[in-house]
């Protein structure tokens, strides 16, 4: 069912999400922005941050209109595992995250009408297998990884998570809890 709100984000996996809970956007608009980390921003300031300016960039494009804006990070100890560029980088990521505990962080953004935004934090703990060469080789070369920062949880790497505390609907791009209780908040009924 179609509300009354816009989604500030390209990823068909935040609008299939939002659809599977009964909040199709009425339009979608992605926000570009520069996503540049700045120096010393913790992982977790950082997402919040990202969604907080993508939803404002658009809102302020769309007065009087509720946005929703997300983004979500992989992270390693402290660091921010960015988009690969080439096999070779996508096989060192693998190779940080094999075998170790990680976070999923993403950060969830709405711009109610009045213009006021409301950010909210997601963390999800990922305990991946200790994958072997064939198996980082395998997932590589299967392309799934593209156009994400890190990994899809919705192909091949399910099968190499041992645990997952959190948020499935999270890792996937979008917290569906925390953004079902923004939009209602925002007045999206």
């Amino acid at each position: 069912m179609v509300k009354d709100f816009i989604l500030a984000s390209q990823s068909p996996q935040r609008k299939m999400l939002l659809s599977q809970i009964g909040f199709e956007p009425a339009k979608i608009e992605p926000a570009d922005i520069d996503e540049t980390p700045k120096n010393k921003e913790k992982p977790s300031q950082y997402v919040k941050r990202m969604a907080k300016e993508k939803a404002l960039f658009v809102a302020n494009k769309h007065k009087g209109e509720v946005v929703l804006a997300s983004d979500t990070v992989v992270v390693c100890q402290t660091t921010i595992i960015q988009k690969s560029h080439s096999d070779e980088e996508q096989v060192k990521v693998m190779q940080m995250l094999s075998g170790k505990t990680h976070k999923v962080l993403t950060g969830v953004c709405v711009v109610d009408k009045k213009g006021k935004a409301v950010v909210k934090l997601n963390s999800t703990k990922i305990k991946m297998k200790k994958l072997t060469e064939k198996e980082i080789l395998e997932y590589v070369n299967s392309g799934e990884w593209h156009g994400c920062a890190g990994y899809k949880i919705e192909g091949k790497l399910a099968g190499f998570v041992k645990q997952m505390i959190g948020s499935y609907s999270s890792v996937v791009g979008l917290p569906l809890f925390e953004a079902r209780n923004l939009l209602i908040g925002a007045g999206v009924k």
